[in-house]
């Protein structure tokens, strides 16, 4: 039986998350669907079968939404937990809030009130049938957020047991450190969009000072402040859908055919997966990056499973998003040969 998850408030917390699950499950796809159609026996069947394939691939954290699937997710995995209860003991359940869906009166928006993070947060542990939520998430950045509401919406949940520790989603150095101003409670996690097809958090710091590079959208300094202060990034499209590991890339660029050819490659010589080299190669960042996977197929989470296993060389690690950032590389070289 997988060990209990027990997390405690000492920091740096991003250590004991990584111990505890080096990967994290993400639960976008469960719940049957981005529809309005109910929860069937099939979803609650399936939910089952991914959360046990999870727990014997050694992932103990599973990150939430109350948007996914429209809250389908969330309830999918409550009867779950209502069914085998004793499963809470051998998982830390993260979620996140701050979205909001258009609605007759309003557009689709972001909101960090006081009163809608804490009506949030009643509401997944309602749909997730359990008390205690181990991190809540800012789903993505509110610019109309007013740090004393957040503050004061956490402060509540703290204090009435419903929330352990809090993190954010999708923000930049600057919107954490002026929450941290107000907020008490060490931030333990930042869940950004890393990947191998996403590569802006890399180019952003090996492109500084550099004339003639291309834009680079993302916030500099971002990564390095999550270093210093112990905040666990955690990498959500960690497996770019596919991209380097399966998918038919044969009408995709020339450098995104390289990379996958690469990955393929050295899965070969690591004698891994093909998702444990895209995975291992965020893993080997010293940011020591958590990647969350989100596909529902078990075959696909077995095979991930390897990637905490792989220490690629610091040779191979540079050389597959070389491979991916050929256009740039192509225009940095061009750019050198004729100063």
């Amino acid at each position: 039986m997988p060990e209990t998850v027990t997390i405690q408030k000492s920091y740096p917390l991003a250590n004991q998350l990584r111990q505890h699950s080096p990967l994290v499950f993400g639960c976008m796809n469960l719940g049957g669907g981005w529809n309005s159609n109910p929860l069937t026996a099939a979803d609650i069947a399936q939910t089952h079968k991914v959360i046990d394939a999870a727990l014997d691939a050694g992932i103990r954290i599973f990150d939430h939404a109350d948007i996914y699937t429209f809250g389908k997710a969330e309830q999918a995995f409550g009867k779950v937990l209502a069914e085998r209860p004793e499963l809470r003991q051998q998982m830390a359940l993260q979620s996140k809030c701050g979205i909001r869906f258009a609605d007759d009166s309003s557009p689709q928006r972001y909101d960090f009130s006081e009163q809608w993070i804490t009506e949030s947060v009643n509401n997944i542990l309602r749909r997730l049938q359990t008390e205690q939520l181990d991190i809540l998430l800012l789903h993505r950045p509110d610019p109309l957020m007013e740090p004393a509401e957040v503050a004061a919406a956490f402060a509540k949940l703290t204090a009435s047991g419903k929330v352990k520790h809090f993190g954010v989603s999708n923000m930049q150095q600057h919107q954490i450190a002026l929450l941290q101003d107000t907020i008490l409670e060490p931030f333990v996690v930042n869940q950004l969009e890393l990947s191998l097809s996403h590569l802006a958090w890399l180019d952003e710091g090996t492109t500084a000072g550099c004339s003639g590079q291309p834009p680079v959208n993302f916030s500099a300094g971002t990564i390095e402040y999550c270093r210093r202060n112990n905040i666990q990034l955690q990498a959500w499209g960690s497996l770019s859908q596919g991209l380097f590991s399966g998918k038919d890339v044969s009408q995709q660029p020339a450098h995104v055919q390289a990379t996958a050819k690469l990955v393929q490659q050295l899965a070969a010589e690591y004698q891994v997966t093909n998702e444990a080299i895209v995975l291992g190669w965020l893993m080997r960042h010293p940011a020591n990056i958590q990647p969350v996977i989100g596909s529902t197929s078990i075959e696909r989470i077995k095979a991930c499973a390897e990637a905490p296993t792989v220490q690629l060389s610091r040779e191979h690690w540079t050389s597959v998003p070389a491979a991916r950032r050929c256009p740039n590389l192509i225009r940095f070289k061009a750019a050198y040969l004729a100063a």
